[in-house]
């Protein structure tokens, strides 16, 4: 993903904010075309997508301890551990498969290349709880979106089996997400029109 560049209206207003990496809009339900012709590739990616997740979820926990949020602290270290020993599991699976090399932030949570140091520490900064679940619901819906993908378009079992496995480990944790943002209050959204407003017309 193109990360935002610096305005060509003219040089940098001081005092303005740096630009912070921003979760990556991937719709799940159209994830970006992959050809993963072996169990390798699929093997590649799945590691991939297991480590970056296990990173995030511990960078996540940290700043929920730092904020004294126990419930969402407890939720993303158990993710954290979860995705961990996936990749463990994974790597001994593998063992004797050529797997190849990705790019580097091929599934970031966030977009890579920040211009100045202080964009990543700014993101934590201004996050809420809320904000943190959408961040990892977006990937884990991403991931989930990309291994269905791969069990429906190809054709080798031993691939299909593996991409159906990932699947419904995917959506566990997509369920487990969305189960802690139903817990949160709704965020406030005024209306139009509020009570008190001079426009309002008073109820009789």
């Amino acid at each position: 993903m193109k990360t935002a560049t610096a305005s060509s209206e003219g040089p940098r207003k001081a005092g303005r904010l740096p630009r912070v990496p921003q979760p990556k809009k991937v719709k799940a339900t159209r994830p970006r075309r992959k050809k993963i012709g072996s169990l390798g590739v699929l093997y590649a990616h799945a590691l991939a997508i297991e480590h970056e997740a296990e990173a995030r979820y511990r960078e996540l926990a940290n700043y929920m301890a730092d904020v004294g949020n126990d419930a969402l602290l407890n939720l993303f270290r158990q993710l954290a551990q979860f995705e961990g020993e996936h990749a463990f599991r994974l790597a001994k699976q593998s063992v004797g498969v050529d797997i190849p090399l990705l790019a580097p932030g091929e599934y970031a949570w966030l977009d890579s290349g920040a211009p100045v140091p202080e964009a990543r520490a700014f993101v934590f900064r201004m996050m809420t709880p809320r904000m943190a679940l959408e961040i990892a619901l977006a990937a884990e819906e991403r991931a989930k979106a990309f291994f269905e993908q791969i069990l429906a378009e190809s054709r080798n079992t031993a691939i299909r089996q593996l991409a159906a496995d990932f699947a419904a480990e995917e959506e566990s944790h997509v369920a487990w997400v969305k189960e802690a943002l139903a817990r949160l209050p709704q965020p406030y959204r005024p209306s139009e029109a509020q009570p008190g407003d001079p426009g309002i017309e008073p109820q009789q």
